[in-house]
C-alpha cells in the first residue's frame, strides 16, 4: 500500500477530509492544471486535512508548514520499485485511464524520458528522505512518522 492508498485510510480512521493531490495537479497530457497551487492553499488552510506530500517544486513548503504530522513510507528499494513497476506495467498494458484522460506512456519511454515515473521513483527516494529530514528540523512541532514496511504501516493505521 502506497501513499495514495494510505491517505484515504487515514481519512477513514480519523475522519479527516482527504484531498488527492494528483487529482488537483494533473490535467490533460500530464500538464499541471491551472489553479493547482491555489487549490492546495485552499484545502490546506482548513484546520483538518490529509493529502499526499508531493509537488515540492510547485508548492515549496506550503504543505509542510501547515501540517502537524508527516508520514513517510520508507519501504525497501525492492518493495518500492517492484510495486511501482507492477503498477506502471498494469496501467500501460490495460491502458487504464487516469486523471483527465491520461494513460501511462509507451514502455520504451522508461529508457528515453528522464521524468518517466519509474525513473522518477528510483531517483526520488533519496530526495524524499532528505526533504523529510529537513522538514523535521525546520518545523520542530511537525511529527514525522517513518514507516519502513507494510506491516509497520498496517499496525500504525490500526492504532489511529
Amino acid at each position: 500500500m502506497g501513499k495514495t492508498s494510505v491517505a484515504p485510510r487515514i481519512e477513514q480512521r480519523l475522519g479527516l477530509p482527504h484531498t488527492e493531490i494528483d487529482a488537483l495537479f494533473h490535467g490533460p497530457n500530464w500538464t499541471m492544471l491551472p489553479g493547482f497551487v491555489e487549490s492546495v492553499e485552499a484545502f490546506s488552510a482548513e484546520e483538518r486535512w490529509v493529502t499526499e506530500w508531493q509537488y515540492a517544486t510547485q508548492l515549496g513548503d506550503l504543505l509542510t508548514s501547515r501540517a502537524d504530522t508527516l508520514v513517510l513510507l520508507d519501504y525497501s528499494v525492492a518493495t518500492h520499485m517492484s510495486r511501482l513497476v507492477r503498477r506502471t506495467l498494469r496501467r500501460r498494458l490495460w491502458r487504464i485511464e487516469l486523471r483527465n484522460g491520461n494513460v501511462e506512456p509507451p514502455l520504451h519511454t522508461i529508457l528515453t524520458d528522464p521524468e518517466h515515473i519509474v525513473r522518477w521513483g528510483w531517483k526520488g527516494r533519496a530526495r524524499v528522505r532528505r526533504r523529510t529530514d529537513a522538514a523535521g528540523q525546520a518545523w520542530p512541532t511537525l511529527r514525522v512518522v517513518r514507516l519502513r514496511s507494510q506491516g509497520e504501516t498496517d499496525e500504525w493505521l490500526r492504532k489511529l
